[in-house]
C-alpha cells in the first residue's frame, strides 16, 4: 500500500535541512577554500597551506580533522567557495549581525494631513497642531490640499497654504521639497530636523 504523501510533514523535513550546503552535502569534486584559519588546516594537514583550490574529499579530511564543517560560502562561484568553520557558531555569529543591522535601521513613518484650498484658519491650526506632535515624535508629514471639481482654479490659495504650512513648522521640520501638484492633488513632505539637515 503506497504511503499516503503528508504535506505538512514534508514541509518539516524540507526546513530542517541546512541554510548552506555542508560536508557530504558539498557533490562538487573541488572548492575554492578560504579562510583565517590556515595555521591550524596546515597542522591537521602535516603541511604548510594556502587558500587555494582543493579537492572536496581533502578539504573535507582536514574539517573532520579539526571536528569543525566544510561549509559552502559562495555556492555560485567557480568552484564553490567554502570555510573549514563551526557551522553552529557561523550561524550564530550571523544571526546576530543580522539582528544588529535590522535594529540599526530606522523605520520611517509617515503621516498625511489632508487640507482643501478653502481650509479656515480654525481647521488649520487644528491640523498644524497634530503635525508638530507627528515631527516631534520623529515621523514624516506629508501635506497636501486636495482639489475637487471647480476648486483645481484655486492652485495659488493652495500653494500659499501649504508655504504657510512648512513656515509654521519650520523650527522643528523642513520640507523636502516645494509644492508641487500632481493630478487633482498638490502635495509637500517635511522631515523632522532631528533626522537632518534642511535641503537648500
Amino acid at each position: 500500500m503506497a504511503k499516503k504523501f503528508n504535506r505538512r510533514n514534508n514541509f518539516k523535513r524540507k526546513s530542517t535541512l541546512p541554510e548552506h550546503r555542508i560536508n557530504a552535502f558539498i557533490k562538487v569534486p573541488e572548492i575554492r577554500l578560504v579562510g583565517n584559519n590556515f595555521k591550524e588546516i596546515s597542522k591537521v594537514a602535516g603541511k604548510e597551506l594556502e587558500p587555494g583550490v582543493f579537492p572536496t574529499a581533502k578539504a573535507l579530511e582536514y574539517a573532520t580533522k579539526m571536528e569543525m564543517d566544510l561549509v559552502e560560502i559562495s555556492p555560485k562561484a567557480s568552484p564553490p567557495v567554502c570555510k573549514i568553520i563551526e557551522y553552529k557558531k557561523f550561524l550564530y555569529e550571523k544571526k546576530k549581525k543580522e539582528k544588529e543591522l535590522k535594529s540599526k535601521q530606522v523605520k520611517v513613518v509617515v503621516k498625511e494631513i489632508r487640507f482643501g484650498p478653502n481650509t479656515d484658519d480654525h481647521d488649520f491650526e487644528f491640523k498644524l497642531k497634530h503635525s508638530k506632535k507627528f515631527l516631534e515624535q520623529g515621523a514624516k508629514v506629508k501635506a497636501y490640499v486636495q482639489f475637487k471639481g471647480r476648486t483645481i482654479v484655486f492652485k495659488d490659495r493652495g500653494r500659499d497654504l501649504l508655504k504657510r504650512f512648512v513656515a509654521e513648522l519650520e523650527g522643528i521640520g523642513f520640507p523636502d521639497y516645494p509644492p508641487k501638484m500632481e493630478d487633482r492633488r498638490m502635495h509637500c513632505t517635511l522631515s523632522p530636523k532631528k533626522m537632518g539637515k534642511s535641503k537648500n
